[in-house]
């Protein structure tokens, strides 16, 4: 006879277990402690075997049933349910150990030794900011085109469409990092060549010559109200023209006033190269400024408001610009430019000069076995006389025109 709810529902715990049978080898067996158990009795190459549906009521009569007729068809082709059931179970177990976020990081760890700090610290941050919330909980088996493009196009719709582009790229090298490490079977990005709304890479906001002595002036009247260390560190790349990172990220023990250079290990340059620059003389009073505001065992020039054992963030710079008034105009890598420009244009030095303490990459044509002493002379003459430019335009308050007659 088979069973039906108020049957199941009215079992009772006895002294002993005992089962309620519901035909073709499914019963419900009912503990002692009134506890009730769907269980399937079946026999597959001549042993008899018991194969777990589930506790009543969370699983129901029907759904028993239905899980019946499902091993009833595995047994049909020859499968073992209890094996079949123990290998689903593995491979969820696979995929809740296997989120893209856990993937991504071991993928991050892996990598992050061949790459520069920086480099590493963007990766990261990109992924935990634009990817993780989206999809870094879903296990990456899972994770179909649709998915990943609603998370690209979210960071598209901020307006950072190079990001969303950049993102696409690290996503792809994590779901390939999956299918080698046996974790993922497809790389899902390869299907959003068309997906993403195009976008053109801009070149970084910078001014030019003729806005240099409004800069300076709006800079040292400080109607913003910059904390003074943001402000020197805003006179600083421009008199250095570094990238932010190896401003903000510099130490004291790098400086040595008396030789007037600053030496920037590899480790801290995007082209894993040592660089020096020369130091003329207002950054060597701005280097005394700062060592007047440093608290005892600071390392850094430029520490965090927050936390003084951590160096300015990299938004600090860009805030305190547009704060100036030149949101949109120009950013911290933007006096990079600036210089170069001015520099070959007014002071009239040619190209490999300033590329040099640009500490670019080397491009064809332009001698490659320059290392970080190459030109120092000229370079040391070049970074005083682009100290005298600007201090002379922030006086005069006028665009200064070389004569090169």
């Amino acid at each position: 006879m088979k069973l039906n709810d108020k049957v199941c529902k009215n079992a009772k715990g006895k002294e002993k277990p005992y089962r309620l049978s519901d035909g073709e080898g499914m019963y419900l067996e009912v503990r002692p402690n009134g506890s009730r158990l769907w269980r399937l009795k079946y026999r597959i190459n001549g042993k008899e075997k018991r194969l777990s549906f589930g506790i009543y009521p969370t699983v129901s009569l029907a759904d028993a049933r239905d899980k019946r007729i499902d091993a009833k068809k595995l047994l049909a082709n020859g499968v073992d349910p209890s094996a079949f059931k123990k290998e689903v179970e593995r491979k969820e177990q696979i995929n809740n150990n296997n989120t893209f976020e856990v993937v991504a990081r071991d993928w991050w760890n892996m990598k992050k030794s061949g790459w520069s700090e920086s480099h590493a610290g963007y990766t990261i941050r990109r992924l935990e900011h634009n990817i993780f919330p989206e999809i870094g909980h879903l296990p990456i088996n899972d994770i179909e085109p649709p998915a990943l493009l609603d998370a690209l196009k979210k960071t598209q719709e901020r307006g950072a469409n190079e990001v969303a582009y950049r993102c696409k790229s690290i996503c792809g090298q994590i779901f390939r990092y999956a299918i080698v490490k046996g974790m993922g079977t497809r790389d899902p990005s390869q299907d959003l060549q068309e997906a993403l709304s195009p976008y053109k890479k801009t070149h970084y906001h910078a001014l030019e010559p003729k806005d240099i002595p409004e800069f300076i002036q709006t800079l040292e009247k400080n109607n913003a109200r910059l904390f003074p260390h943001t402000k020197l560190a805003v006179e600083l790349m421009m008199l250095t023209f570094v990238r932010t990172s190896e401003l903000i990220k510099s130490t004291w023990d790098e400086f040595d006033i008396e030789r007037k250079v600053w030496e920037i290990p590899a480790e801290r340059m995007k082209m894993n190269r040592p660089h020096i620059v020369p130091l003329s003389t207002r950054t060597i009073e701005i280097l005394k400024e700062l060592k007047t505001l440093s608290c005892n065992g600071n390392d850094y020039l430029f520490p965090s408001k927050t936390n003084a054992h951590k160096h300015m963030s990299n938004n600090t710079i860009l805030q305190a610009i547009g704060r100036l008034g030149y949101k949109g105009r120009m950013t911290g890598h933007g006096f990079r430019a600036l210089a170069m420009t001015t520099i070959m244009q007014e002071l009239g030095y040619r190209y490999e000069i300033p590329d040099l303490q640009l500490a670019h990459a080397k491009k064809a044509g332009v001698v490659a076995a320059y290392d970080r002493t190459s030109f120092i002379k000229e370079r040391t003459k070049m970074m005083q006389e682009w100290d005298d430019y600007l201090a002379e335009a922030k006086v005069s308050g006028k665009v200064i025109k070389a004569n090169f007659s």
